[in-house]
């Protein structure tokens, strides 16, 4: 069982929270982690490169010169894959690079990626996260007393709340997400995580029993 210090907004700390990692993931396989990202960042990829085939490149379809006689290799036409200028060979197509995993697999990666996060005591714990209004200042602020800036950092809300996401948006390598979006990606990118206590109840409640929602 880890004891979590509670801090406010001023740095302050205000409590502890207790949470053991092994409720959240008995054991962390890295394979696993591995296949899971490797499997988010293939579904990002745009797949849009394309290249031309001999078939597409401009240039005659005459035979270059006569086959024999001239003491030259044999050569067809100016557009050949073995020409400067010439088509490619295995010329490039949009594709699409994504596939899945299960989500029984996609749950599990969640939960070892946040449990991970605990063990190595890279999850720091806030009492509340607010804002009236989108404030990039005080949101740095906080980061700043709470000695996360300049380190990627994962803001992390019970919720969705507008006003964190705008505060933290133009921050450098800050990003805000909900419990509800986390994934082992998500996860395991940043440095440090900054949770509310909400969240962390959240995060307690759902990925101890499994039920979590594959993003």
């Amino acid at each position: 069982m880890a004891s979590l210090p509670i801090y406010d907004r001023t740095g302050s700390k205000v409590g502890d929270y207790e949470i053991d990692a092994a409720e959240l993931a008995p054991r962390i396989s890295k394979q696993l982690l591995h296949d899971v990202v490797v499997m988010y960042q293939a579904n990002r990829r745009q797949g849009s490169h394309r290249t031309k085939s001999r078939s597409e490149v401009a240039g005659s379809t005459e035979k270059m010169y006569r086959q024999k006689g001239t003491g030259h290799a044999r050569a067809g036409s100016k557009r050949s894959g073995v020409r400067r200028g010439g088509g490619h060979i295995k010329a490039k197509r949009p594709r699409d690079f994504g596939y899945h995993l299960p989500r029984k697999a996609l749950r599990a990666a969640t939960r070892m990626a946040l449990a991970a996060k605990l063990r190595d005591g890279q999850v720091v714990v806030i009492d509340e996260l607010s804002f009236g209004e989108p404030r990039t200042k005080d949101m740095a602020g906080i980061l700043k007393v709470l000695g996360l800036a300049g380190s990627s950092t994962l803001v992390t809300t019970a919720v969705r709340d507008v006003n964190v996401y705008k505060s933290a948006r133009n921050i450098a390598n800050v990003s805000v997400s909900p419990v509800a979006d986390l994934n082992a990606l998500s996860v395991l990118s940043p440095r440090r995580i900054l949770v509310t206590k909400a969240a962390l109840d959240v995060i307690r409640e759902r990925h101890a029993a499994g039920s979590v929602a594959a993003s």
